[in-house]
């Protein structure tokens, strides 16, 4: 009997995992993939729920590996919503659910496709899901911790699909093949309270800190590479805390994010917003301390052999051919691509971590098919 994933989705969506709370979604695929028969082995770190799953004989073939998170973002309030996000409610063919679309039913549409492949017509090779609870996290205990579990144990990917939402309107018509970088610098300006009426007894460190920004925003990174758009600089935040109108704060506070291609490494970024920093602070005596964090590098899996297999498969079964993109924020692939070639290729994303996130029935059973025919196309290759 094949794996139905609309009523595995309904599962998944009943188990309330907002980060980091498993909420029962990784037992539920413990379960279903082991009673399977997967070999399945919980990789948990850190209080996170992570799952590594595996058909075949470990390194007896090629192995074809899916990823992809149950956990999900908070609902806001729920009475905004037209049914309970946590109710899986199915009305009109359309599935509602906190994760319907992000991306429980790419879990489990691989998912099913995987058991019934294996049952119907055992590969020469071997199968991995990777399935986190901490995607939409930091991620740091995450997909990571498993990547780690299978460098300790002696397993490893050759090839991975990530099941994430890909195509903006149209089932079909996007795929992954990169990332940009992203990146956050926090920014705090300290000088010297004084009164307005008296700047010269004060050190306001406002200006240095907006001509700092200035500086920033005002430069070109580049113009865009071969499979990127050019890298952006946003101010996201400016801050001082301060009510009064006649009070120079001491300090303020401001936040830039850095959405990066492959022209550039954070480390020559970072080492950049440093020098603009003591430029400032050697033309004005205020200091600026930077705090950076980086969420990922930027990467690209070149077109060729895990592109075309993908594209093939969604074109046989949507009459689309997917458009190999970058566009979009960080995915669990930005640590997959260290691992093995990576994309990414999944449902409609328009209502992902919206009020009444839904996905249409009919796009989940087309996944699961189209999920199938990659595995028949990649196992047919040898």
């Amino acid at each position: 009997m094949s794996v139905d994933p609309v009523a595995l989705t309904q599962q998944l969506i009943r188990c309330p995992s907002v980060t980091p709370e498993e909420g029962g979604a990784i037992e539920v695929m413990d379960q279903v993939l082991s009673e399977a028969g997967f070999a399945t082995q919980r990789c948990d770190r850190n209080g996170i729920a992570n799952l590594f799953a595996r058909w075949g004989e470990g390194r007896n073939g090629r192995t074809f590996g899916f990823n992809g998170h149950t956990d999900v973002v908070p609902v806001g309030n729920p009475d905004d919503w037209t049914y309970p996000p946590f109710s899986a409610w199915i009305e009109d063919g359309i599935l509602y659910g906190r994760g319907a679309c992000d991306m429980k039913s790419g879990v489990a549409a691989f998912a099913a496709a995987a058991i019934d492949f294996v049952r119907d017509t055992p590969p020469d090779g071997s199968i991995v899901l990777a399935i986190t609870g901490d995607e939409e996290g930091d991620g740091v205990d995450g997909t990571a911790a498993i990547l780690d579990w299978m460098q300790d144990n002696g397993e490893a990917m050759d090839h991975c699909l990530v099941g994430e939402p890909t195509c903006p309107e149209q089932m079909g018509e996007m795929m992954k093949i990169g990332r940009r970088g992203s990146m956050s610098a926090w920014i705090t300006a300290r000088g010297r309270q004084g009164h307005s009426a008296y700047p010269h007894r004060a050190l306001n460190p406002l200006q240095p800190l907006v001509r700092y920004l200035d500086r920033l925003a005002s430069r070109e990174l580049d113009t865009g590479t071969d499979h990127f758009d050019p890298s952006t600089l946003a101010i996201v935040t400016v801050d001082t805390g301060n009510p009064a109108n006649n009070v120079i704060p001491a300090q303020a506070t401001a936040c830039v994010n850095i959405r990066f291609n492959d022209a550039h490494h954070s480390r020559d970024l970072s080492a950049w917003l440093q020098e603009e920093a003591q430029r400032i602070e050697a033309d004005t005596g205020i200091t600026l301390d930077l705090r950076i964090k980086v969420s990922g590098e930027s990467f690209v899996t070149p077109p060729g052999e895990l592109s075309d297999l993908i594209g093939q498969a969604v074109t046989a079964q949507t009459g689309l051919n997917p458009v190999l993109s970058t566009s979009g924020g960080t995915s669990d692939a930005r640590f997959v691509r260290s691992h093995c070639p990576v994309v990414e290729f999944g449902l409609v994303g328009q209502s992902m971590h919206q009020v009444d996130e839904h996905v249409r029935v009919e796009q989940i059973d087309q996944l699961k098919t189209i999920y199938g025919r990659i595995l028949r196309g990649y196992f047919d290759r040898g």
